[in-house]
């Protein structure tokens, strides 16, 4: 399905695609009149700032990096964040919960968990954001909250919004679910605050890059290198855009073969017997739903977005500009 889908996203499959157009003009419609109702009259917020990093489009566009690299740079200058996380495909018998480093991905979700054990910052996930905003600000002394995606969550109020592009992919063919991959129109663009494009260029766009951070033994935790790993090894990814994992091992010079799960995917023990080869390599976020079960021949990639100090400043000199004097950079 999602090969299908992305064949009609991204590909040349247009007969598929005008198809389902009319349920694309249906979906655009009910995206507006839900966005005019939440804004208008059910919108919520808060005593401190809150910032949106997301998307327009669906699959993988590096949101959880760019939230990390963010997070880090506050923390440099001082400054108390908290996170808000829906905790997508999460099986928590309880929100809104704070997630804790040594919690299990099934519970809390991949990203929050990564994100936390990354930053060590405060992160409450609940499918209803306005709920996890509330929770942080009872619960914890923060400053500033960010929000990993929720752009279309529009009860939760926000002070500044950045909308993540894939620079390789950009917006695929320009519509809407289900005959693209967009969630709101492209014309939504243009009333974010900042766009960034990660892994290429966008018009108007930020352009920030995601830079190998090492590979790591997934059982111990070491770094090793690349060209030690045994042959034949094979990649193996659960995430939404699996090509620039792919991408990213052939530029180390490794020689691999891939097997593809779906995004977010719930890996067992059982996944792994099936795998008969020398290696795994796997993302970090899928390595988070693993390590309890993976064999001893399991690695993964750790990445991060590289955030230069221009841009920071940018950054900063236009949240300023919304928050008025809120918070004191340094």
């Amino acid at each position: 399905m999602e090969q299908c889908l992305n064949a009609i996203w991204y590909g040349k499959s247009r007969p598929l695609r005008w198809v389902l157009y009319p349920l694309s003009l249906v979906f655009w419609l009910i995206s507006q009149v839900r966005r005019f109702y939440m804004v208008k009259w059910r919108q919520k917020n808060f005593s401190v700032p809150v910032i949106v990093v997301g998307n327009i489009s669906s699959g993988g566009v590096g949101k959880t990096p760019l939230v990390i690299a963010i997070v880090r740079k506050f923390m440099s200058e001082g400054i108390r964040v908290g996170i808000v996380s829906r905790g997508y495909k999460a099986e928590s018998s309880y929100y809104p919960r704070l997630v804790k480093a040594d919690d299990s991905a099934r519970e809390v979700g991949d990203e929050p968990l990564l994100i936390v054990q990354k930053t060590g910052c405060p992160l409450v996930i609940d499918p209803n954001r306005t709920a996890a905003v509330e929770f942080l600000l009872r619960e914890c002394s923060v400053q500033i909250i960010l929000s990993d995606d929720g752009l279309q969550h529009y009860r939760m109020g926000r002070q500044f919004e950045i909308a993540v592009i894939d620079g390789h992919r950009g917006i695929g063919n320009g519509l809407c679910l289900p005959a693209g991959p967009l969630r709101e129109s492209a014309r939504r663009l243009r009333e974010v605050d900042m766009i960034v494009a990660t892994q290429g260029e966008w018009p108007g766009a930020e352009s920030v890059a995601l830079e190998i951070e090492g590979f790591y033994h997934l059982a111990t935790g070491k770094a090793v290198n690349p060209q030690s790993i045994p042959q034949p090894i094979l990649a193996v990814a659960g995430i939404g855009n699996p090509e620039r994992f792919y991408t990213t091992l052939h530029s180390t010079g490794l020689e691999f073969t891939t097997k593809t799960y779906p995004d977010h995917y719930h890996f067992s023990a059982l996944d792994f017997t099936k795998l008969k080869q020398a290696s795994i390599v796997m993302t970090e976020k899928d390595a988070m739903k693993c390590r309890a079960f993976a064999p001893e021949n399991s690695y993964y990639l750790s990445i991060r977005m590289s955030v230069s100090e221009v841009l920071w400043q940018r950054f900063k000199d236009k949240l300023q500009e919304k928050i008025k004097n809120e918070i004191k950079f340094s």
